[in-house]
């Protein structure tokens, strides 16, 4: 039954996995099924399992827990380039240990979108573009040399070069195929794995696909299928109508409060209901980009007629959207009125969302824009301080960027209105902000400019800074002149808002510690305003040059006004490849070869340390605590991805050999370097550290039982040199945020071989297994304070026969108590048990030569 069904679809003769036919003969109803579930019994199918796949089709269309393991192979794999290019380090390293270099290559069809490394070196002026993006080539030459090399190395391997767009937003306007090809005519659902957690974004166009960390893709892009065990599936039922005036990031920012509380960690969510149908395709993208905020593997919306719009609106060739329609019509994967049975349902009522923000440190933290100034004041109580006119709460950052809302026409053209609006009152922006405009693509621009609306939002200094994260990855560039000094001085709590998906304390810029999410709307108005202890619904913005208050409510675009706007400028034809995007990547050189010559003198890229490591088992004993840690410990904590210090143990690394300060560059710029991300791990100067106080500690940790104060670094060295073991504690939602691995790699690189957590967030306890760190779960209910603990005991772990058991005893000054390895399948302990993932491929590809 999983032979491919021969058959003519709009026009085109293809073969197809029939699910009606497989649903038919396995006894189950599949118009009860998830979409998501039918998207994984098609994988099922492909594999040859079909027993899984029937097993799976039963319990799904009873709403019971799936319960199934499966090998998930998706149609492509997505990368950026923070991500990417330490995956492709590790390929390249595997090739040098292998017989057979060329034998190291993608199984599957692999994107390569350069989007991370641009930085907001100069914001609030009309060259900011051309300057950026002339740093950025000039910066990373040595590392874009080393992408056209795995370009012209590796098969199937595709560059999207710098200047492009955003990764995700690129993926939803070109890349996407909603329905792919395998074998010439073997049609198939586009599905999608990428080193980025919101990958999820492309879900809201009914491609199924999620973020993993690098290693994982790696092991994927070998050919090894993604082994899962298939969460439960849980509809999200969507009622209601949205008020006038709610923007998509209002929609969004709603729902990750809400979901955050319903504990959707690990699941797969499928939007179902009513309302569904009023959401547009930007729309829906918005919502699942944010899986990550609200902890969920996935966030689907089937394919129905407004997904089949979205690509004719983008530029899609008609017979290929007509070939989508058909084949997701064959499969029962086309919405058209039905709802299938969901074991467990969260009603969400649209009516009831109405503008807000989040902060002033995590993305559930939604507020409405009353309780802005009320939800500072609580991270900074007290009169505010002033320093050489900089205030707490002054508003220093405010970025449009990231994909998550610059992707959505609507919500841009309203930011691009309001703009218009406040100059023509006669308002401006106070000196102290620091404005940027970093579109999700060209596209972007071109309507903005079509419409008129570009040359309003420059006139307020949102002028276009690059084509990239920017800001949103904390890529924001220096304050503007004199802010930073007197933020320093005076130890000042000063605000970033940004229209992005994170807002984790100094995620954005190490010198700002409140961080709110708004819609682009929201942060022309809040730059308008220079500081964040306004009510925006009772103060004004500013004062109009006719010398009366100019108030929100009356610069707010209508409805109506967006969607005429959407409708006459937002046309398929600029939605193109734009060959502008290429000019400085086609000078950079590309060298050759089957194999990567490294250079012993880079400070970028260097053979990874970690491709050797030993197979491991057996107990720790006398492991010391290398941090005691809260909860909602972000993978930016674990492992910054924002300026180098020269202060800091990589500042010192990259002086020693002759980098100059001005071209430190970033740590994520850096990943190809071990030396460099080792020492960064930990070294968030907001990561609280339990073992040296409440406050921050600034990247130190103390060494035991000595109680020396050091660098993390430092430490871990000196642990190394005593041939300590180490571990850390850590509380609830361990390692959320983005999916780098750096956040395991780091770690391990300083000698952790096991993090004791109250829980992890789904792709860190991945990264973790993948990099040969036993993710434990203490008992439940019970942080290690709880447990009596200090962090200052040694630790003992009593690892035999943890896998054939799944817990493990540990003692710890006189404390006893037991773990639970959080391990889902049984080849993540493989990979844990040869030392890490890399290990495992080279040892795996070195007996299939000797056989």
């Amino acid at each position: 039954m999983n032979a491919p069904i021969r058959t003519r679809l709009a026009g085109q003769d293809a073969r197809v996995h029939g699910l009606p036919e497989f649903a038919a003969t396995g006894g189950f109803d599949l118009g009860a099924v998830p979409y998501t579930g039918r998207v994984l019994l098609e994988s099922l199918l492909r594999s040859g399992d079909t027993a899984a796949a029937a097993a799976l089709g039963k319990r799904l269309a009873a709403g019971e827990e799936p319960g199934v393991e499966m090998p998930f192979r998706p149609a492509r794999i997505l990368v950026q380039d923070y991500t990417g290019i330490p995956l492709l380090v590790d390929l390249a390293a595997l090739r040098d240990r292998v017989a057979q270099p060329a034998r190291v290559n993608p199984a599957l069809p692999v994107d390569v979108v350069v989007d991370h490394s641009v930085q907001t070196d100069f914001a609030g002026r009309p060259d900011a573009l051309a300057r950026n993006e002339a740093l950025e080539l000039e910066r990373n030459r040595e590392r874009y040399a080393f992408l056209k090399w795995a370009e012209g190395a590796f098969d199937g391997l595709r560059v999207v070069p710098p200047g492009s767009g955003i990764v995700h937003q690129v993926n939803l306007e070109r890349l996407a195929t909603v329905v792919a090809r395998a074998d010439g005519d073997v049609l198939l659902p586009d599905t999608v794995i990428g080193t980025d957690s919101h990958t999820t974004m492309v879900n809201g166009l009914g491609v199924l696909g999620w973020g993993v960390g690098g290693l994982e893709a790696e092991a994927l892009m070998l050919g090894l299928a993604q082994a899962m065990r298939v969460p439960a599936v849980v509809g999200v039922r969507l009622t209601g109508a949205l008020r006038p005036g709610t923007s998509p990031t209002d929609v969004v920012l709603a729902l990750t409060e809400r979901l955050r509380r319903e504990n959707v960690r690990g699941l797969m969510l499928e939007f179902t209901g009513p309302s569904v149908a009023a959401l547009s395709a930007p729309d829906r993208c918005t919502i699942a980009n944010m899986a990550p905020e609200y902890g969920a593997m996935s966030a689907f919306f089937p394919v129905d007629a407004e997904t089949l719009d979205y690509l004719r609106r983008t530029g899609r060739p008609e017979e290929h959207t007509a070939l989508v329609a058909a084949y997701c019509r064959r499969q029962r994967l086309l919405r058209e009125g039905e709802e299938p049975r969901f074991g467990r349902v969260i009603e969400f009522d649209l009516g009831e969302v109405g503008p807000n923000l989040a902060g002033p440190s995590r993305p559930d933290q939604r507020i409405s824009l009353a309780e802005l100034p009320g939800s500072f004041a609580a991270l900074r109580p007290g009169a505010p301080r002033c320093e050489a006119g900089i205030r707490d709460g002054d508003l220093v950052i405010a970025s449009i960027t990231s994909c998550t809302s610059t992707s959505n026409p609507k919500a841009m053209l309203a930011a691009g209105l309001l703009a218009r609006r406040a100059a023509e009152r006669g308002l401006t922006v106070p000196g102290h902000v620091r404005t940027s405009l970093a579109p999700g693509s060209r596209a972007v621009t071109r309507y903005l400019r079509a419409a008129g609306l570009l040359a309003d939002l420059e006139r307020l200094g949102f002028h276009v800074t690059g084509y990239g994260c920017m800001t949103c990855n904390g890529g924001s560039g220096p304050l503007n002149e004199g802010v930073g000094a007197a933020v320093d001085r005076a130890g000042l709590t000063v605000a970033a808002v940004l229209s992005g998906n994170r807002n984790f304390e100094a995620r954005v810029h190490a010198q700002v510690r409140a961080g709110y999410l708004a819609s682009p709307a929201l942060v022309v108005a809040l730059a308008l305003v220079g500081h964040v202890r306004a009510d925006l619904e009772r103060e004004p913005l500013g004062t109009g040059a006719d010398g009366r208050p100019v108030f929100l409510r009356e610069l707010w675009p209508d409805d109506e006004e967006l969607r005429l706007l959407e409708e006459e400028f937002v046309t398929p034809d600029l939605f193109a490849d734009d060959a502008a995007a290429r000019t400085g990547w086609d000078a950079v050189p590309a060298p050759r070869g089957e194999v990567f010559a490294w250079d012993a003198r880079s400070t970028y890229i260097r053979p990874p340390a970690y491709a050797d490591a030993a197979a491991r088992s057996g107990p720790l004993t006398g492991a010391r605590a290398l941090l005691a840690l809260g909860d909602d410990v972000s993978t930016d904590h674990i492992s910054p991805v924002g300026a180098i210090p020269p202060d800091s143990p990589a500042g010192r690394y990259l002086t020693a050999h002759g980098v100059r300060r001005q071209d430190f560059n970033s740590y994520g710029s850096r990943r190809g370097n071990h030396e460099v991300m080792a020492r960064g791990a930990f070294s968030n100067p907001r990561l609280r550290n339990r073992l040296t106080g409440d406050g921050d500690s600034g990247g130190t940790t103390l060494h035991l039982p000595s109680g020396e104060r050091l660098p993390v670094y430092e430490a871990a060295r000196r642990y190394a040199a005593e041939g300590t073991e180490l571990i850390v504690l850590a509380g609830r939602s361990y390692g959320m945020g983005s999916s780098r691995d750096w956040a395991a790699k780091g770690p391990w690189l300083l000698g952790v071989r096991a993090v004791l957590a109250e829980s992890f967030e789904r792709i860190h306890r991945a990264n973790l297994c993948a990099m040969g760190i036993l993710p434990l779960l203490l008992p439940e209910g019970r942080g290690w304070a709880d447990l009596g603990l200090t962090g200052h005991e040694e630790f003992h772990l009593a690892l035999d026969g943890v896998r054939r058991t799944g817990t493990a005893e540990v003692t710890a000054g006189g404390v006893r108590f037991t773990v639970r390895a959080d391990v889902h399948a049984a080849g993540e302990w493989d990979v844990l048990e040869a030392g890490g993932a890399l290990p495992y491929l080279v040892r795996r590809m070195r007996a299939e030569e000797e056989r």
